[in-house]
């Protein structure tokens, strides 16, 4: 009798874990029970779709094509962190077209179950290819959207007619930093934030629950805790935040799994490959790539940012003096940012 209570235990603990780590079904776009479909989209090869949206100049006439790619916790209409504060003059006079898409799971595209770096450039190359962009086009990649950036110089670089990483998120698992300097700044992230990316980078499986339970504090990041914001950021998060209240309902709006608990897990699980082993995209000074950050991001450690440039001296190093995470926003940043990678 002993053993048969056991066991019937021992059989609900086990549907309570599984329940409690199995990530519920995302509300996918235009299901019958998902979101409506409100923006562009394109049907990619593996039959998921992808929603975009396009600014700047028409693409006919447009003499600089960007693709823009947001960040985390963000989607398409991010963008403005760059259309928003960029001279009209500059982009009808350079002839500047943006398009800029939600990642998987994020706004309305269809979310990708084994989405990688890897697969998040293809849809980079898919996009540009059905909208006619041309052989070649910029990229643009803001915080998590960085990530994206390094993968396009390592996936299709002959697609590429120049680059921008904009406070892109480091990966402190990439081999090619030295454990005590990655270490340090592992160690200066809350705790909560120590253990959310441990547990993406060693127990995946588990992000969904950690990210969910109330045992423990999970993300910080997820749940936008003030704390982590730098005095610049505050200062600009009052003056931009509002606009974002138009769109941010839409953000996670299939699924926080599908969007920021996989992001966690492709960001900070294990590394495809090393940014710190690409070998320069443009040898012949065809192009250039540039890597900004401000010096007061508490999101994203600048001496990481220092310790990347210095091992790739072809990469254009840009670091903004007491400027954070939000540094792109700033009155002029954005001008300076398209100018230096067009020209």
């Amino acid at each position: 009798m002993f053993k048969n209570i056991v066991l019937a235990g021992l059989v609900g603990l086990s549907g309570w874990a599984y329940k409690a780590i199995k990530p519920p079904p995302p509300k996918i776009c235009g299901s019958k029970n998902g979101p409506p479909i409100a923006a562009s989209r394109i049907r990619l090869r593996d039959g998921r779709h992808l929603s975009y949206e396009e600014y700047g100049v028409p693409k006919d006439t447009a003499k600089h094509k960007i693709v823009f790619v947001h960040g985390f916790d963000s989607c398409k209409h991010d963008v403005g962190v760059i259309t928003a504060n960029l001279s009209p003059n500059i982009v009808e006079s350079k002839g500047i077209y943006f398009v800029s898409f939600d990642r998987p799971g994020y706004g309305e595209s269809d979310p990708h179950p084994n989405r990688t770096t890897k697969s998040l450039t293809s849809d980079i190359e898919e996009l540009a290819d059905q909208l006619d962009l041309g052989s070649k086009f910029y990229v643009v990649g803001y915080s998590m959207g960085g990530q994206v950036v390094w993968g396009c110089l390592k996936y299709i670089p002959h697609r590429l007619a120049g680059a921008a990483l904009l406070a892109p998120v480091v990966n402190c698992w990439w081999p090619g930093f030295p454990s005590n300097v990655s270490q340090q700044v592992y160690k200066k992230q809350l705790i909560s934030d120590q253990w959310a990316v441990r547990v993406a980078h060693y127990m995946p499986s588990l992000t969904y629950w950690w990210n969910t339970q109330t045992l423990f504090t999970s993300s910080s990041v997820i749940a936008k805790n003030p704390a982590l914001l730098s005095k610049p950021d505050i200062e600009l998060l009052m003056k931009a935040g509002p606009k974002r209240l138009d769109y941010q309902a839409i953000v996670r709006q299939q699924g926080d799994f599908e969007s920021v608990h996989r992001d966690l897990n492709t960001g900070f699980g294990t590394p495809e490959f090393d940014p710190m082993d690409l070998e320069n995209p443009f040898p012949k000074g065809e192009g250039s790539v540039h890597l900004w950050q401000g010096d007061d991001d508490n999101l994203v450690p600048v001496s990481l940012q220092r310790y990347i440039a210095d091992k790739l001296p072809w990469i254009k190093y840009h670091e903004v003096p007491g400027a954070g995470h939000f540094f792109p926003g700033s009155e002029g940043v954005a001008d300076k940012i398209i100018k230096q990678l067009i020209e």
